[in-house]
């Protein structure tokens, strides 16, 4: 049962809702109510304690209005997003597609993206729900909640997640191309052009018919990441199982964690405990993790007050369902002069995507990568009205074009001098894993 309605200053009817041991399976409907709609979004903390700065445990932004969407480069995407936040002063939702890179820096693409989400989207949520502990509170500006309440109830979970069997997942590239890049990647560290680079390869389905409510159900059970999201633009999907989070904002604090060292969880608990003490102790992890936290550092300092950049946390190593993950953070004080999206601009895209120096990283991913990464290795979030934000890094994701039937995952890592081309490609079939149990590829 609900308490009474009331209106809020942002024009919208507010219930809250007590939804005790039905949490789990009202959470279960919510992807498949929000097929409804044209933009949608769903945010799922999964309570992590060690990301306890989660503003919500679970969050869901769905419109059917235009909202903010640029798909060309060269038209000031950040400038556009500072006026549409600033003309609405609302909640707003959305992601950035890797490629803005083109926009921060003198850069360019013309790899081919076969998925076709827009370089940036954002919309203001005609109904806004969001849950935490056992409350829901739901807000509309056109309907009751009370009716959104009930019609969500009445929601039937249709559709199959599993593309095995019927669909052959094909690679980009042959395992002996991919170790081929890897070796000439290392060649350029030798020759000092850079430190660190992200590669990532595509695998993909070109003929996949598959009900992505249903993916993401699945993907979100499998992975039960921190950052996880479910994305609809339109008849693009995007089922991201991330554990990491590129910056947050709250009040005037930044807060970065990059994530750079991975290692299998073991079949028991002594295994699993070795692999985590293990990557504890890797020295090439480290090194990998150490370059990416410069770089943030660095990034933060445009933005940040003097001396404020610290790191809260170095080489910490954190459990997640299918890996362990070496996570840093870093944090800093925001100028008073400098907006919050300028900040956003000047971080984006995050380190741990690119490499070190960054625009070099981003020129040599442009030359080996096959195809462009598209909303891969971007990043999803929100925008409070009063200015804050969290925004995740687009990772371990299924990307799906329903009106073309192309399905699509990038996995990737960093590479560093004394990276092994064996191991980094056995690192990507690990990063695989979750999305390929989705599915239904893979016990």
């Amino acid at each position: 049962m609900s308490n009474k309605t009331k209106k809020n200053k942002y024009n919208r009817f507010v219930s809250e809702f007590n939804l005790g041991e039905k949490k789990e399976g009202f959470k279960s409907l919510l992807p498949y109510w929000m097929m409804h709609f044209k933009m949608g979004c769903i945010l799922d903390g999964h309570g992590y304690s060690t990301h306890k700065n989660n503003e919500f445990e679970f969050v869901m932004a769905v419109s059917d209005a235009q909202g903010l969407t640029i798909s060309e480069r060269g038209q000031n995407p950040f400038s556009q997003l500072k006026s549409f936040y600033e003309k609405n002063n609302d909640w707003l939702f959305g992601f950035l597609s890797y490629d803005l890179k083109n926009d921060v820096e003198e850069l360019n693409s013309n790899n081919p993206d076969r998925v076709g989400f827009p370089l940036l989207n954002f919309f203001v949520p005609e109904i806004l729900i969001q849950i935490k502990d056992d409350k829901l509170i739901i807000e509309s500006v056109k309907f009751s909640p009370e009716n959104i309440y009930e019609s969500i109830l009445k929601t039937i979970k249709e559709g199959d997640c599993e593309c095995a069997g019927e669909w052959e997942m094909k690679s980009r590239e042959t395992e002996t191309e991919y170790k081929e890049k890897i070796k000439k990647i290392k060649e350029h560290i030798v020759e000092g052009d850079l430190y660190e680079m992200n590669y990532c390869t595509e695998f993909y389905v070109d003929a996949c018919f598959i009900e992505p409510a249903a993916l993401y159900s699945s993907l979100n059970y499998i992975a039960k990441a921190p950052f996880s999201s479910f994305y609809k633009w339109n008849d693009k999907y995007l089922n991201c199982g991330s554990p990491e989070r590129f910056i947050k904002k709250e009040g005037d604090e930044l807060i970065s964690q990059p994530i750079k060292g991975t290692a299998p969880r073991g079949k028991n608990k002594i295994e699993d405990q070795e692999n985590k003490i293990a990557l504890s102790k890797s020295e090439k992890d480290k090194a990998e993790n150490v370059m990416i936290v410069d770089l943030v550092r660095n990034d933060l300092s445009r933005s940040c007050e003097a001396g404020s950049v610290v790191v809260d946390e170095l080489f910490g190593i954190y459990g997640f369902e299918q890996v362990w993950q070496m996570i840093s953070t870093v944090s800093g004080k925001l100028k008073n002069d400098v907006h919050f999206i300028d900040a956003l601009k000047a971080l984006f895209p995050m380190g741990s995507m690119t490499g070190a120096p960054k625009i070099m990283a981003m020129e040599l991913i442009e030359k080996y990568e096959i195809t462009s990464r598209g909303l891969y290795s971007g990043s999803v979030g929100y925008i409070t009205p009063g200015g804050d934000f969290d925004f995740n890094v687009v990772i371990r994701s299924i990307l799906y074009n329903s009106a073309e039937h192309y399905l699509s995952y990038h996995v990737g890592g960093a590479i560093v001098f004394d990276s092994d081309p064996e191991g980094e490609y056995q690192e990507c079939l690990l990063k695989a894993k979750s999305m390929r149990k989705a599915l239904g590829m893979e016990e």
